[in-house]
This record gives C-alpha cells, structure tokens and sequence, in this order.
C-alpha cells in the first residue's frame, strides 16, 4: 500500500484527481482522471519492497490492454527514499511482460531494462483525447 499511496501523492502532485480503489477491485490500484474530467485512467500499481529488476505483474497483464489503463511500477528505495517510478501504458506491459514456468508456478514478470525509458514519464496521465 505505501507505493500505492506514493504513486497518488505524485499524480496529485501533478494536478490530477486521484483515488484509491478497494482492495478487491481486479486490474486497478489507482483511478485517475484530469481536472476536467476528459479523460480517465485505471492505474495498477506494482512495487517491489526494495530495488529489484523486475516486477511480478499476473497474467491479466497479457490482456488487459487500453489507452486508458496504465501500469506504475516503483522500486522502493528505503534508505534514501529517491523511489524509482516507470509508467508505462498497458500496451507495452502487454508485449514486454515475459511468462516463466517453474514445476509449480508460473511467473509473469516485466523487467526494469525493457521500460528503463519509461521513468518518471509523468507526461502519459497529461495526455488528453488520445
């Protein structure tokens, strides 16, 4: 919940309305809409506790795709708090998520070095009318 609460303190930050979901909502941590109400986004939020290199996303990640929803993924940074923030939309997260096996799992990850350009790239959520 603390990158949750992060990732809504930084879209606030920028002037746009935010709010949490509930818990059980599928697909979104985070709706968020500009302050005239044209146009809306459903935002998940993955983090991972400290700096990793990739993060675990769940196979809705290969089919939830639109031009309204967009993944936040935050690296913690504890120590000195200067937390890593990549917002990428729904599409790429689609094609860049990659599915590994295990005998008893199946993991579905997005890896830092395929959305390094994404950092702080704030600007998706200022975009209008797409």
């Amino acid at each position: 919940m603390q990158a949750v609460f992060l990732v809504a303190a930084e879209l606030s930050a920028r002037g746009l309305i935010v709010t949490t979901t509930s818990r059980n909502a599928m697909g979104a941590d985070l709706l968020v809409t500009d302050q005239s109400c044209r146009k809306t986004w459903s935002v998940p939020v993955k983090a991972n506790r400290k700096p990793a290199s990739f993060w675990l996303v769940g196979a809705k990640a290969l089919e939830t795709v639109s031009p309204s929803h967009a993944y936040v993924l935050v690296n913690l940074r504890p120590k000195d708090g200067q937390h890593e923030y990549y917002v990428v939309p729904s599409r790429e997260v689609a094609r860049r998520t990659r599915v590994s096996s295990r005998p008893s799992s199946t993991f579905y990850e997005l890896r830092r070095v395929d959305v390094v350009k994404r950092r702080e790239r704030w600007g998706l959520f200022m975009k209008v009318g797409r």
